[in-house]
């Protein structure tokens, strides 16, 4: 049985890309140990999912012409496992060389491999959403601020006032990088939340201070969603992190309290 590490994964490897369908390419990492580092223990303190978008998909049909479109895919937080990217990549080109007689055969083949790998049913949806031109909320990245370090995250740099708000706000600053290769991953990332209003200079150091931290992307997202309820205590939170593509896939980590509506399906421009 394979050590399912990230180490141990295809990742970071030269690889010969699949000529037949190959379900066992799918690589998962338990989320456990990433969520024991953060103190989450028992009981998740959020809901959420982690989204998807390939662009880059395609098979045969019977006749044998081959059939391209787009496709999203739903991984819920509360899977065991999240799906490492490359791995992902891998699988979804395995599909080029197989022959399905339907959009729906493809549906049922590939959502049953991947809810084997998550370990929890996973949702597919062919087409991918709309790209929001305009991110919603107030940008923080223009502000003057002094950045004194990039690694690893600090929850500390985080401060609050005492006047309470509603308010979202986003930055295109988030950078973190693969915890095997240190290849770069970029991101928007917005918070939407109420309760003691975030100081945006210290908010936007502290999203800095990813910038040379190395953990996958659903890591980083529960880590701040973490960081600000503990730091902080807002009534609600919601954080999203819309990364740019890799591969011909993005993937949008999205975590919030259980009082939060889901998030809304959108492409960040960047996308």
């Amino acid at each position: 049985m394979n050590s399912h590490t990230p180490e141990s994964s295809q990742l970071g490897r030269g690889t010969a890309y699949p000529t037949a369908y190959d379900e066992t390419l799918l690589f998962p990492i338990p989320r456990s140990q990433a969520r024991d580092e953060i103190g989450i223990h028992g009981a998740l303190p959020f809901i959420g999912h982690d989204v998807w978008n390939a662009y880059e998909l395609s098979w045969l049909d019977a006749q044998g012409k081959p059939i391209v479109d787009t496709a999203q895919f739903i991984v819920p937080a509360t899977s065991p496992n999240l799906i490492e990217s490359k791995s992902f990549k891998l699988y979804l080109n395995s599909l080029n060389s197989a022959n399905f007689a339907s959009h729906e055969a493809v549906q049922a083949r590939v959502t049953a491999a991947l809810s084997k790998a998550a370990g929890a049913p996973v949702t597919l949806r062919f087409g991918v959403p709309h790209t929001q031109e305009e991110a919603s909320g107030s940008c923080i990245d223009d502000l003057p601020v002094t950045i004194k370090t990039y690694g690893p995250p600090d929850a500390r740099l985080l401060k609050h006032s005492a006047a309470d708000v509603s308010e979202v706000l986003f930055s295109r600053l988030l950078k973190s990088n693969c915890p095997v290769t240190s290849q770069p991953d970029w991101a928007t990332l917005t918070i939407d939340y109420s309760g003691p209003q975030l100081d945006r200079s210290a908010l936007l150091e502290y999203i800095v201070s990813f910038r040379n931290h190395c953990e996958f992307h659903e890591q980083c997202v529960e880590r701040i969603f973490i960081d600000l309820m503990t730091q902080t205590s807002p009534r609600r939170l919601s954080v999203t992190a819309r990364y740019t593509r890799r591969g011909g896939l993005d993937i949008n980590p999205w975590r919030a309290t259980v009082n939060e509506n889901r998030m809304e399906f959108v492409r960040d421009v960047r996308q």
